[in-house]
């Protein structure tokens, strides 16, 4: 269904969602220590649910309260397993992947339409090297995998995704010779490999750095039980400040950034280079925002998820924002450089696509438009903050926002948006 937005103006008090990136990683992770392992400050929400059924069909007991879960029994690689469905989450499927090739049997993982279009081949063909049988859709779900991988040495390319990474990283220290990898190239969103490390290490495994972003070594391991609390989001947080930035008057928003890498933590810094004030205190977030801002030239390849809210920035610029290295991003639910190079033109902004960004110029006249998200929970949310500043906007597809933020609209709405879904 889609949505009216009007012109709005917000105030008030707004919670940043729990992180979705260390939620799979917890999730899976405890899953593979068991004995109690609990995640607090879980966020749950589409795609998060679907690693918590996923870690059941393995053989994995989990438990839920309204913010936690607790891992009676970890995973067991002589479960039956039935086919996996990983809905609309890459990170799932990825990381599920390089779990499902520490069975023997042949199971088999799919997603939504959505999933099916997103390459895996780079990751089947790490893990056949190591022992795997595999097979795909032209490189897409549905894929079969059959174990048991034994480890030794892989390499992979990195200029697809680190959650192919994370996935090796992840299995390494259960194979039998653990595992020498490689990465070929250039990595691309590299603290997602760091939290990945960094989640491992909370669950009892080492991961040691040869050179960084380039060798790995894993040796056999086991995990081990523990508890584990989710920070919150910065990717949720850039659209949050976003929406403070163009339509804010006082909000104050809330959330324990932790100790934990982030590479959506840059948008912070992006927006003061741009002439925001940001206050961080007692975990609180407030913002000063000039009239103008002052765009500038952003290298996302280590941030891909903050491309929607720093382009709808474009809004409100005196200088063109160019946002370079961000490639992958034509690599996720949908390809966004496209769309928002396609849907940002509707409400008058000036937009050059380029292979790997974007360059946005101010818009002359601002106007309503009907702006498609094409399912894709980043872009609606994005849009419709757009649509707050400009007004008079029909923003398709809400039900995506249960991917990432699920309570987005009503929060938005208390602030003082003006979201209404359309039946």
């Amino acid at each position: 269904m889609n949505c009216k937005v009007e012109k709005s103006k917000l105030s008030g008090h707004i919670t940043c969602p729990a992180n979705k990136s260390y939620s799979h990683r917890a999730i899976f992770l405890a899953s593979l220590a068991g004995n109690n392992s609990k995640i607090d400050n879980l966020l749950f929400s589409a795609d998060t649910i679907a690693t918590i059924e996923t870690c059941r069909n393995f053989g994995a007991e989990i438990e839920e309260t309204n913010t936690s879960i607790i891992v009676k029994k970890s995973i067991k690689t002589e479960t039956i397993v039935p086919k996996i469905d990983a809905k609309n989450s890459g990170t799932t499927i990825r990381i599920a992947s390089g779990i499902a090739s520490l069975f023997t049997q042949e199971i088999t993982l799919t997603g939504d339409t959505s999933l099916q279009k997103r390459p895996m081949q780079p990751l089947l063909d790490a893990l056949e090297s190591i022992g795997a049988k595999c097979s795909s859709t032209n490189g897409m779900p549905p894929i079969k995998i059959t174990g048991k991988i034994l480890g030794g040495d892989v390499s992979i390319p990195g200029n697809f995704s680190s959650q192919f990474i994370s996935a090796l990283l992840i299995c390494g220290p259960l194979t039998e010779k653990g595992i020498n990898l490689t990465i070929d190239g250039n990595l691309v969103s590299k603290p997602y490999l760091d939290a990945t490390i960094a989640t491992m290490r909370n669950f009892g495994v080492t991961v040691q750095t040869l050179i960084p972003y380039k060798k790995y070594d894993i040796t056999p391991q086991v995990y081990k039980a523990s508890t584990f609390t989710i920070p919150i989001d910065f990717s949720s947080l850039a659209l949050l400040l976003s929406a403070s930035v163009l339509n804010g008057e006082n909000v104050i928003i809330h959330g324990k950034m932790g100790d934990l890498p982030q590479g959506d933590e840059v948008f912070i810094d992006i927006l003061e280079q741009m002439g925001v004030k940001i206050s961080i205190n007692e975990d609180q977030f407030t913002i000063q925002s000039p009239e103008k801002l002052t765009g500038g030239r952003f290298d996302l390849s280590n941030s891909p998820d903050i491309l929607p809210p720093l382009a709808i920035l474009a809004l409100k610029i005196i200088n063109p924002i160019e946002i370079i290295n961000v490639k992958h991003a034509r690599l996720k639910e949908t390809d966004r450089i496209l769309i928002l190079s396609r849907e940002l033109v509707k409400i008058g902004i000036k937009v050059q696509e380029k292979e790997d960004g974007l360059i946005l110029e101010p818009a002359k006249e601002l106007h309503g438009a009907l702006l498609n998200s094409e399912n894709d929970h980043r872009l609606f949310m994005a849009f419709c903050i757009a649509g707050m500043y400009v007004g008079n906007c029909i923003v398709t597809d809400h039900e995506s926002v249960a991917v990432s933020y699920p309570d987005f609209i009503n929060e938005m709405n208390k602030l003082g948006a003006k979201i209404t879904i359309q039946k």
